[in-house]
């Protein structure tokens, strides 16, 4: 059986669990949600729905602080993976994401600096990207804390 969990926002705010360098208001970016849900879902590592979604689009559970174009299992197109290759150590930021979601296509012409290139993602979010971004980071691992307990298991 599926574990199903749904967070609400404002319970993790008051839980001090959005990472510091989200800028929007996630409660307004988990209302938001409906317009990413046909492509994507929230899933987090062990398997706990976070936010139904469909499969078109890659999970975006982690997605804050995570390697562009990297999720395991999904096949990216031609053009992320070219930007993702040649932005080497590019991640996903709170500024990268909301100039990607406002229109994916130009995003990919604008760094490849290739007219013909086109993103799989057709939706473009006019408004309200920094608060979608502030929700994904709300119920996404700390980025900092992941990086603190992987420098501690090195040493």
């Amino acid at each position: 059986m599926m574990k199903a969990l749904t967070l609400s926002a404002a319970a993790l705010l008051a839980l001090g669990a959005t990472p510091s360098f989200a800028e929007g208001d996630a409660e307004a970016g988990e209302g938001l949600w409906r317009s990413c849900r046909s492509c994507h879902a929230i899933t987090d590592a062990d398997g706990t729905t976070i936010q139904r979604g469909g499969r078109t689009g890659p999970n975006l559970y982690g997605l804050p602080g995570r390697a562009v174009a990297s999720q395991e299992g999904f096949r990216y197109s031609a053009p992320l993976l070219e930007f993702a290759a040649t932005e080497e150590g590019a991640v996903w930021t709170e500024e990268l994401f909301v100039e990607y979601v406002a229109d994916p296509t130009a995003f990919l012409r604008s760094h490849l600096g290739e007219s013909g290139a086109r993103s799989g993602m057709s939706f473009r979010m006019t408004s309200g990207a920094e608060d979608m971004w502030a929700y994904l980071a709300s119920v996404s691992p700390d980025v900092a804390d992941d990086a603190t307990e992987s420098h501690e298991a090195d040493e």
